[in-house]
């Protein structure tokens, strides 16, 4: 394609922040309340507003909430959680962290999610729970883990880092299980910098969620230090430095704020690649799935055996046309840690293996313009061509 080496490298994931961000931030430095105060009130119930039920407890990142919502749905040493190898670290590291013992089961290579006939073989006397993790902003197939979750009286906790936007059967992500985990990070669908929530319908969890999320404090900071007057705390339980501060918040709600317009920006730009590389050497997202909602959150591409380049030399081409590119994910169970502490080795979940060596990620974002997304889609075919 005619296209060339663009002039200024395109970021992956680069946030499209706009003037309403900015000015919340400056006032929230002005009001002298930076830390966990009123602004993160009025995100935890925005947020709780936009999906439509539950609690929400922000965080300082979906890694906290993960941990969080292992500990309030009593997980601890001994125990297995079953989830899947195709995802970041932070699934398998929260289950770790709670003493438990993450149990992969391998995904379903098209969808990429994890395959539910494998999940109920893999329960033991020892299994909790099941963490699914929607990829990409593709809900997991969820019928038949709820099923193996009722029978076997297992907590389930959705890891929607990708997928704020998401719909299962009608039900938004996050209260399809018990808990949802939601991450705000830079290059999430909507942006705090860092930043996470927790969402359930259960009150006793979201209570002590809070409680857990601030040194297991009886009372938060706001409601020490507000102008209601002091009031003393006591410490019912050792909790964690996980609570998110008024600066981030002040970001995220006007990102919030947005979240269905930069979705449909998402959307069109998703469309236009699967148009673009039908012709290509490449294996394409599936299509979302009726009585679905997809977050389009990444767009990933699988490079065929027959490629003229693999995969690494696809995202160098990528990079030699100043075009970031990310990798989600090599599978978790090739990764030295997991492979020595739980005894896997890379044949163990072919599926997962196979995704994580073909796989790449290009930049949708909705700050891309007209021009950025043609760079992208230029680069991706004289690369692949």
């Amino acid at each position: 394609m005619a296209r060339g080496r663009r002039e200024s490298f395109l970021v992956f994931g680069s946030p499209a922040i706009e003037q309403a961000e900015i000015d919340e931030v400056v006032a929230t430095l002005r009001s002298g309340w930076i830390g966990t105060g009123p602004r993160v009130a009025r995100f935890e119930e925005a947020f709780a507003a936009y999906k439509g039920a539950g609690e929400a407890v922000a965080l300082s990142s979906c890694t906290a909430a993960l941990h969080v919502a292992m500990l309030v749905c009593g997980i601890g040493p001994g125990d297995e959680v079953i989830t899947t190898p195709m995802t970041f670290a932070a699934t398998a590291n929260a289950i770790v962290h709670a003493g438990a013992r993450p149990v992969f089961v391998d995904c379903d290579r098209d969808a990429m999610t994890i395959d539910p006939e494998r999940v109920a073989a893999a329960v033991t006397r020892r299994t909790r729970a099941i963490v699914p993790v929607h990829f990409a902003g593709r809900p997991c197939a969820m019928a038949p883990l709820l099923d193996v979750a009722r029978r076997h009286d297992l907590r389930i906790v959705e890891d929607c880092a990708h997928a704020i936007e998401t719909y299962w059967n009608g039900t938004p992500s996050g209260l399809i299980g018990d808990v949802g985990c939601f991450s705000f990070y830079v290059t999430k669908n909507v942006v705090a910098a860092e930043g996470g929530m927790l969402l359930t319908r259960e009150s006793e969890l979201a209570a002590r969620a809070k409680t857990l999320s601030l040194h297991g404090l009886t009372a938060d900071a706001w409601s020490r230090f507000a102008d209601q007057g002091h009031r003393h705390y006591e410490v019912v339980e050792p909790g964690f430095k996980y609570n998110l501060t008024d600066v981030h918040a002040a970001i995220a709600v006007h990102q919030l704020a947005r979240v269905e317009s930069n979705h449909a920006r998402r959307a069109a730009i998703w469309a236009r690649y699967q148009k673009a590389f039908a012709a290509l050497p490449v294996r394409r997202p599936l299509e979302p799935a009726r009585g679905t909602v997809h977050g389009y959150h990444l767009y990933t591409l699988l490079v065929d055996d027959g490629a003229p380049r693999s995969r690494d030399e696809v995202l160098a081409a990528l990079g030699e046309r100043r075009i970031g590119a990310g990798v989600h994910y090599t599978a978790l169970h090739t990764h030295p840690y997991y492979a020595r502490a739980l005894g896997h080795v890379p044949g163990d979940f072919p599926n997962a293996l196979d995704v994580g060596e073909r796989t790449f990620s290009i930049p949708l974002s909705p700050k891309l313009t007209v021009e950025d997304v043609e760079d992208v889609v230029a680069a991706v075919c004289d690369a692949l061509s």
